[in-house]
Formats: C-alpha cells, sequence, structure tokens
C-alpha cells in the first residue's frame, strides 16, 4: 500500500513508524527507500553519515514486508531503520572507530544491543560518524571528517555521537545507536536539539569482537550504551528492546524496566548553577522553564543542589585520565592531529596521578554514590543544565583555554557517568538560535521515572526536530 504524497516519513517517529508498517498502511521498503532519499539529499552538507548500508537494509525491508503481508508475528520496531556510531559493532560493516587504522575492521558479529534490535525488526541503514576513539567533546577525525551542526555550521554538532545527532536532527533517521563515557549521549543532543537516554551502569549489554575487547576498568564502570531518538516514546520503546540480556556481557543487570511507583508528589531537586562555577543564560533559562512545567504538571520542584558536584566531576577525570594516559603511547601514532592537540591539552590540563591517586578516585567514587543514594530517597530526580553552555565555536577544543572552560561546562554531565545514574536528554526550547535542553536524572534502574518526566516536557514544549 502506498504511502499518501504529503507524507513525510523521514519525519515521524520510530514508534510512528512500527504502527504504520503493522496497520499496512505503508511499506517497510517505502520506510527505508525515503530515508535513504533523504541522507542522499542532506548529508553532503552535514557529513553525519559515514557509510550507507542499502541494499542490505533494502533487502531486510522486503523481507519484513512479505512477514506482514502473510500475517507473521512481528517485534515490536518490525521493519523500521535505525543508524549505528561506528564504534558500535554492526555485523559486514566496520568498526572504525573514527582511525584510518581500522577502516576495515569487520566485527563479523553484532554488538547485542544491535542484534536485539535486529530480532525486534528493526533494520540497520547507516553508520554515523564519531572523533578519534571518541575520546572528543566534538566530532571529526581523518577518516571521514568533520560533522556539521544543522542549526550553525561554525558550532559544534557535540560528540561523541555527533554523527547519530546531526542525522536525527535532520530526518537521516528516526533512531539511532551511541554511547555515553563523558555526555557523548546527551552532549551531541543539546547541540542538536534530540532526545537522547543515558542508561543505568549495566542496563544495556555491551560487547565487542575488536581488539582490546575488553576496555580498562574506567571504561567499564562508566561508559554505556543508550537509544537517540527525536520522541521520547521512541526512547522508551528502544530501551525496552536494548536492554534484553546478552551472554556476552557478564555484568548486565536483569532489572525490570519499569520500578515501583513513586511516592507522590515526585520530588525533584532543579540545579541550574551546578557548584556554583558559572552557567550562560541561555541554558540557565531552560533549565528554569523546565522547572516551572514539570511543577505545573505536579511535581515538586525545589532548586536545591545534590552533594559534592565539583568533588564528583573531578573524580570521573582521576579515574578515566590515568588509564588513557598510560595507552596514550599506544594510541596517539594513530590519531588526526587535532584529536591529538585535545587529548594533548587534557592530559596536561590532568595531573599525574600514581597508583594511590588512582586508587583514590576509586575510592571517592564509591563514598560519592553513597551520598548521591541518600540524597535521592529525598529527591528522586534531578533536572539539571547537560552542558552548562550553549554549543561551543569549532576549534574551541583546541587551546588550554578551551579545554579548561569545555571541561568546567561538563560537570553536570560526567558525574552521571562516575555514579552510574540514568538521564533523559528532551529539548525544551530555542534561545539564541540554538536548542536548549535539560536532563532528567533518576536512581539508578529507574530510566522510567526519567523517561515520565521527560515526556511532560515534551508533551509542553514540543518537538524541536526534524529541521529542514
Amino acid at each position: 500500500m502506498k504511502a499518501s504524497t504529503t507524507t513525510k516519513l523521514w519525519g515521524m517517529g520510530a514508534a510512528q513508524l512500527a504502527l504504520a508498517i503493522r496497520q499496512k498502511r505503508v511499506s517497510s521498503r517505502e520506510v527505508i527507500t525515503e530515508h535513504l532519499a533523504r541522507i542522499e539529499a542532506v548529508n553532503r552538507r552535514l557529513n553525519a553519515i559515514t557509510r550507507v548500508l542499502g541494499e542490505e537494509a533494502l533487502a531486510a525491508a522486503d523481507s519484513a514486508d512479505k512477514k506482514v503481508a502473510a500475517g507473521e508475528p512481528t517485534g515490536p520496531l518490525h521493519g523500521v531503520p535505525f543508524t549505528v556510531k561506528e564504534n558500535i559493532d554492526v555485523a559486514g560493516s566496520a568498526t572504525t572507530q573514527g582511525v584510518s587504522a581500522l577502516a576495515e575492521a569487520d566485527p563479523g558479529l553484532d554488538a547485542p544491543q544491535v542484534a536485539n534490535l535486529r530480532e525486534a525488526g528493526a533494520i540497520p541503514m547507516a553508520r554515523t560518524n564519531l572523533p578519534d576513539f571518541a575520546l572528543r567533546w566534538h566530532t571529526d577525525n581523518a577518516l571521514r571528517g568533520a560533522t556539521r551542526n544543522p542549526w550553525d555550521p561554525e558550532r559544534t554538532p557535540g560528540g561523541s555521537s555527533g554523527g547519530e545527532a546531526v542525522a536525527l536532527a535532520t530526518g537521516m533517521t528516526p533512531l539511532g545507536l551511541g554511547n555515553d563515557l563523558g555526555g557523548s549521549l546527551r552532549w551531541p543532543s543539546q547541540c542538536n536539539g534530540t532526545a537522547a537516554l543515558r542508561p543505568s551502569l549495566g542496563r544495556v549489554p555491551r560487547a565487542t569482537t575488536i581488539e582490546p575487547v575488553d576496555a580498562p576498568i574506567s571504561i567499564q564502570l562508566m561508559n554505556v550504551e543508550g537509544p537517540m531518538a527525536r520522541h521520547v516514546a521512541d526512547l522508551r520503546l528502544a530501551l525496552e528492546v536494548m536492554a534484553r540480556p546478552s551472554w556476552r556481557d557478564p555484568w548486565y543487570a536483569p532489572v525490570p524496566i519499569a520500578g515501583p511507583p513513586a511516592s507522590r508528589p515526585i520530588r525533584v531537586a532543579m540545579v541550574v548553577d551546578p557548584a556554583g562555577s558559572g552557567t550562560s543564560p541561555q541554558v540557565a533559562d531552560g533549565v528554569r522553564k523546565a522547572g516551572r512545567q514539570l511543577a505545573a504538571a505536579g511535581y515538586s520542584v525545589n532548586e536545591i543542589e545534590p552533594p559534592a558536584i565539583a568533588e564528583a566531576a573531578e573524580a570521573w577525570a582521576n579515574f578515566l585520565i590515568p588509564e588513557v594516559r598510560a595507552m596514550w603511547p599506544m594510541m596517539s601514532p594513530l590519531l588526526s592531529d587535532d584529536a591529538n592537540r585535545f587529548m594533548g591539552v587534557v592530559l596536561d590540563l590532568n595531573p599525574v596521578l600514581d597508583v594511590g591517586g588512582h586508587m583514590q578516585a576509586m575510592m571517592a567514587r564509591q563514598s560519592l554514590a553513597r551520598k548521591w543514594a541518600e540524597f535521592q530517597l529525598e529527591h528522586p530526580l534531578i533536572l539539571a543544565p547537560i552542558c552548562t553552555e550553549p554549543p561551543f565555536a569549532v576549534g574551541t577544543d583546541l587551546t588550554p583555554e578551551g579545554v579548561a572552560g569545555i571541561v568546567r561546562s561538563m560537570r553536570m554531565v560526567v558525574l552521571v557517568n562516575l555514579l552510574g545514574l540514568p538521564a533523559a536528554a528532551v529539548p525544551v526550547g530555542v534561545a539564541e538560535g540554538l536548542p536548549q535542553e535539560v536532563q532528567v536524572i533518576g536512581p539508578r534502574y529507574r530510566e522510567d521515572l526519567c523517561f515520565d518526566a521527560a515526556e511532560v516536557l515534551e508533551e509542553a514544549f514540543g518537538t524541536l526536530t526534524p529541521i529542514d
């Protein structure tokens, strides 16, 4: 059955497309074809998509349509396309990590979250750009080049999942897969006005066949895999699928997606200026707007700060950077000039820690997590900025002053990674020509509470994308 000529399938969400395919109002082939055409039309100016899996996707779409026609059982994302960041394994497609040395690194096996989505009927359609080894808050590399922000090409699209966020913002995909070690799901979402979920540690199984198969302990304990979309409902649906078990991740946590009912009214701690280190008016206005809307919807919103924000941000760096420093002699020769320049500044700005100093950071992580768990008994949700500044100008992260400012502005992002908490990113408007976005941070394994609050904000402020 043909879609209406007035319908822009590339502007629909993943759940909307899945319903339309199930109801035979549109075919999966039509959906894939229109998204491929959209990629052809806009990607050359943005460089978000790095490789199109067109033939494979169309063949999978034809199989999906045959199942629908035959009345066979279908999964919750049957026939819906999705895109995948190039540091996540997709069989038959290189896991490049954004570096030339891995340009042909075919994993031969899907990552668990990709396999789970395929099992639910979703179809990998393309790969997306990232910085070298995902170690930058801006998306550029020597292998694929720079991704551009569709709101303002002079501003960063964010990183490291910058390609996914740009693809979502411009209608090239309805659903994307990224990961988050230091804001890499939430920060690009802020830069592009899209939505994302950083799940709790252990919620989504993760694994790779590309060496090193096992990451350093800081990455094991702070990096997570998560969905990116334009609609909160799509994040919720994708998480339910992605969080299915996999034997390949021995630390996967088999925790129910929905927790017990929370006491009402749910108390929200609103943080406008984390640790008193400064927040731009553009960002602060977005947080306050979101706080007023949650209060109007029945949440109890109080401007109160959780404990030890600055200490948590420092502990994140002291946990991660020593391990990056140890790997640096092997990594540096593989990186682009700008990536080397950025990481060189980062290493210079952080103290060289001995084993005792690194151990102290790991011990601080435990102590800070306990303090936050106690705080969240009273205030389960925290409403806060993602980055405390709007998207920075391209090139800012190549100077010591620029990097220091960016690190300071990310203090409310990285502590979530340190503590293993879930956080939903959702746009709340536009100011000064750029998206405004907030994050809703929840207790461990209470992504459902984050989604509920994010949906209230989405209902109030609408979605900002796709933009044409």
